[in-house]
């Protein structure tokens, strides 16, 4: 942890992996390589665009487009279906990488790290040329493909904000001398966490440029944000401290699928992908020893339309096959109260499902939870006997499928939970 006084010191590296999914595409197929290619959940013509190369994306290709769109931009663009397995190995080798220059390593994402040099400061005179070390022990070390850009800053944010102002294989420093002439190139939205929103909401108020925002009072922002953000942004913009290293538990999980054609044409299909969003969600609690008491669904239909719902949980929970049934009856309740088709259609492009408001397990309620004991004492074993012997050799009569027609999306999200346990679920 810093000290007072050492929040000037630009020690913070924040390392942001170039078109990570595409570049591990590319760097384990020799024949990808300096092609436009495109990382899709599934290659049909609806597919979605989910990570361009960065020879796709000087092409015009961006995330989210259709492939059928960007195949009209980019003829010669080269689809490739996503492989989760492949960039969690390259995530876990580049993290081991960054963790032999200091243990302060934070995954932030699965393409993304902040490297924490304070506590090294008598190790690394020079932190420009640790960040070149950084890229060539990448190259080195992990694949000759990858590259990545790196901001270097006195905290997490502004190092963040650094790696994205020099993309493909960038490197930027921000400091007390030079960050105001950083702002005045920008706009509130080219802030990291600055959306359209807050961004309308600062400019209502008067606060129309970055530097406006660095220079506008505590008082000013809070009233502005109406909350301790406000605060927040005037200490990553003034060197007051660091707001954004929160290494504590999980705020929000949530497991997402695209959905293809093929499996958007059976119920069935439908069925099972949403309940293997709940195991997954499931494993992640197991795994973190911690119940929800918030459960979210949300859906996307191809004509653009959307289905959301929350529960409140009067008990806390953790059992996958509970929360399926619980949505699965909201959903009943909700056709049935306004006569229209099933949720779970044909139209369906993607579907989440999101916990939040979690609890410790020691620390649920017992008198809930005295008949359900034994059965989280279950849960838990079966887990960590996946861990130990393979999660094949003991499996849930939900997770039997003769041809599974989920698979596993890891997206730019948190991913914690390659990093908590030497053994994953």
């Amino acid at each position: 942890m810093k000290r007072l006084g050492e929040y000037t010191k630009p020690t913070v590296l924040f390392v942001d992996m170039n078109s990570f999914f595409a570049s591990c595409e590319q760097q384990v197929n020799y024949y990808l390589r300096d092609r436009p290619i495109a990382v899709c959940v599934y290659t049909g013509k609806q597919g979605c665009v989910i990570a361009p190369s960065i020879e796709a994306k000087r092409l015009g290709i961006r995330l989210g487009m259709r492939l059928d769109e960007a195949v009209k931009i980019c003829p010669d663009l080269v689809p490739v279906e996503t492989n989760s397995k492949r960039y969690r190995e390259f995530h876990v080798a580049i993290i081991d990488v960054l963790r032999q220059f200091t243990p302060d390593v934070l995954p932030k994402s699965i393409d993304e790290a902040v490297v924490d040099l304070t506590r090294c400061q008598l190790m690394y005179k020079d932190v420009r040329e640790v960040a070149q070390q950084i890229k060539r022990d990448i190259r080195e070390k992990v694949g000759d493909y990858l590259r990545c850009s790196i901001g270097i800053a006195p905290n997490a944010f502004l190092a963040k904000l650094g790696s994205d102002l020099q993309k493909p294989d960038g490197l930027v420093m921000i400091t007390p001398e030079t960050i105001d002439d950083v702002l005045r190139n920008l706009k509130l939205t080219d802030l990291p966490g600055i959306g359209t929103r807050m961004a309308k909401r600062l400019e209502d108020k008067g606060i129309l440029t970055p530097l406006n925002l660095r220079y506008a009072s505590p008082e000013r922002l809070r009233a502005v944000c109406q909350s301790v953000i406000g605060w927040h942004w005037h200490l990553r913009l003034n060197f007051g401290g660091e707001v954004d290293l929160e290494t504590s538990a999980y705020k929000s999980m949530q497991a997402m699928r695209t959905i293809s054609t093929a499996q958007r044409r059976s119920e069935e299909q439908l069925d099972e992908l949403l309940q293997s969003l709940c195991l997954t969600l499931e494993r992640r609690m197991v795994r973190q020893d911690v119940f929800c008491q918030i459960v979210t669904f949300y859906c996307r239909y191809h004509d653009g339309r959307n289905y959301s719902d929350e529960v409140r949980l009067p008990e806390p929970k953790q059992d996958s096959m509970e929360l399926y049934h619980l949505i699965r009856q909201r959903f009943e309740r909700f056709q049935k109260l306004n006569q229209c088709e099933p949720i779970l259609n044909h139209s369906i492009r993607s579907m989440s499902v999101s916990v939040f408001r979690f609890i410790p397990a020691q620390l649920v309620p017992f008198s809930l939870f005295e008949d359900n004991t034994r059965k989280n004492t279950l849960r838990k074993t079966v887990y960590e006997v996946k861990a130990k012997f393979g999660s094949d050799k003991l499996m849930r009569a939900t997770e039997l499928r003769d041809n599974p027609v989920f698979r596993d999306v890891i997206g730019f999200g948190s991913i914690k939970d390659l990093h908590d346990d030497q053994n994953p679920f």
